[in-house]
């Protein structure tokens, strides 16, 4: 595969990842918003551990879809013998360890690198709005506490 047809190939699985990413945000977002204060400082913990669960969980999920996004795409374009490989490959770029045991052949390198640089972003992306989440939580406990 030629670098253009690599470029190509892997913009459309970013626009992709980051769509999927946005979507599931924006859901994520939606049901944080049912999160309603509780009376109590006991339901109030308990509430609060639920949504930094769920929301933990939620990510988790995201970044599964869009590492088996890559996986498939690894597959598809006949990168890689099977789609075991092409899964650990992807889930091992996409985190940026790169283990380096699943090598792509010398017309996919350029592709998966892009994935190592989607991961990064998205992982960062996730890891702000976790910590914005918890913040936003933090706020709402001091809030209750001085009620």
């Amino acid at each position: 595969m030629s670098v253009a047809e690599q470029l190509i190939y892997a913009t459309v699985i970013v626009a992709l990842t980051v769509l999927i990413h946005l979507a599931g945000l924006a859901g994520l977002l939606a049901l944080l918003h049912r999160h309603r204060r509780a009376r109590s400082r006991l339901l109030t913990a308990v509430g609060n551990a639920l949504v930094v669960l769920g929301a933990a969980f939620g990510l988790f999920v995201l970044h599964t879809v869009e590492i088996w996004a890559w996986a498939f795409a690894y597959r598809y374009l006949d990168l890689l013998p099977d789609f075991e490989q092409a899964l650990y490959f992807s889930t091992s770029t996409y985190v940026t360890i790169g283990y380096g045991d699943v090598v792509l052949p010398a017309g996919g390198r350029i592709f998966g690198a892009i994935e190592g640089a989607d991961g990064i972003i998205l992982l960062g992306w996730s890891t702000a709005f976790f910590f914005g989440i918890v913040d936003r939580l933090k706020l709402l406990e001091r809030e209750l506490a001085r009620d």
